[in-house]
C-alpha cells in the first residue's frame, strides 16, 4: 500500500512474538495444563511438541485448542486453556519468559512523541496486562480491546473497533506485530504494518509490510 509515516497518530501493538516471547515456557506450560486435565477427566491426551505449539501461536485462543485438541468437547478444551492462562500469568510474575531487549523505552520514548499507545492481541485480558504490567508499561496503553469471542472474535475485529472508536483514518493506525493474524488485521482494516521479523512468524508467512523491524527499538528511529 501506499502510505505515509507523518499520517501515522497510533501504534497498534501485538505482544507475545513482538514486546515478550513465551517460546521459553511455552511448551512446559500447554504440557503441565493438559496433563493436569488428563489426570483429572481421566481422558488420555499426547502432548504436542514445541514446533506444533509454536505454529498456533498468535491466533485466537479458541482456534489453539481447536486445533491442538480437536478430539475433546469445547467446555473441555476450555479447561485446558483456562488452566495454561493461569499457569502463565503465574511464570511471568515469578520472571519466567522473555521480554524483547529496550520494550520499556521504546513504548515510553513513542508515547512522548505523542503516540497513541495500544494493545492488539488475541491473548486474553490478564495474559496481556499481565506482561505489560510486568514490563512497566501498561499505564502508556489506552484501555485495551480484547476478543469476546462476540462482537470481536478477531484481531481485524480489534483494530476495527480502535478506529471507530478514536475516529480514526486507517492509514493513521499502525499494526505493529510478528504473525499473520498481526498482518491480516492490517490488511482487512487498510492500515499500514510493521512486521516484526524477529518474532515467532516462520520463514515465508508474512508476505508484504511497510516498515520491517529487526528489533523493537527500530521503530523509535523511524517514528
Amino acid at each position: 500500500m501506499d502510505w505515509n509515516p507523518k499520517r501515522v497518530r497510533a501504534l497498534a501493538f501485538d505482544v507475545d512474538g513482538t514486546l515478550f516471547s513465551s517460546e521459553g515456557i511455552i511448551l512446559e506450560t500447554y504440557a503441565e495444563a493438559i496433563r493436569r486435565f488428563s489426570t483429572n477427566s481421566q481422558i488420555p491426551i499426547e502432548v504436542p511438541d514445541r514446533e506444533r505449539i509454536m505454529l498456533e501461536i498468535g491466533k485466537p485462543v479458541k482456534t489453539i485448542f481447536l486445533n491442538l485438541v480437536p478430539q475433546l468437547k469445547e467446555s473441555e478444551r476450555d479447561q485446558i486453556s483456562d488452566s495454561v492462562l493461569e499457569l502463565l500469568v503465574s511464570k511471568i510474575r515469578q520472571g519466567e519468559g522473555e521480554f524483547y531487549p529496550k520494550v520499556k523505552e521504546t513504548v515510553t520514548s513513542l508515547k512522548n512523541k505523542g503516540y497513541q499507545i495500544l494493545a492488539a492481541s488475541n491473548g486474553r485480558m490478564p495474559y496481556v496486562k499481565t506482561i505489560l504490567e510486568v514490563s512497566g508499561i501498561l499505564p502508556l496503553f489506552d484501555p485495551i480491546v480484547v476478543l469476546d469471542n462476540e462482537k470481536i472474535k478477531t484481531k481485524p475485529d480489534i483494530v476495527a473497533k480502535y478506529i471507530k472508536d478514536y475516529s480514526y483514518s486507517p492509514d493513521e493506525i499502525l499494526m505493529i506485530g510478528d504473525r499473520s493474524s498481526d498482518h491480516e488485521a492490517a490488511r482487512k482494516n487498510g492500515s499500514p504494518f510493521a512486521f516484526c521479523a524477529y518474532g515467532h512468524a516462520p520463514e515465508g508467512e508474512i508476505p508484504d509490510w511497510e516498515v520491517s523491524l529487526a528489533q523493537l527499538e527500530d521503530l523509535d528511529r523511524i517514528f
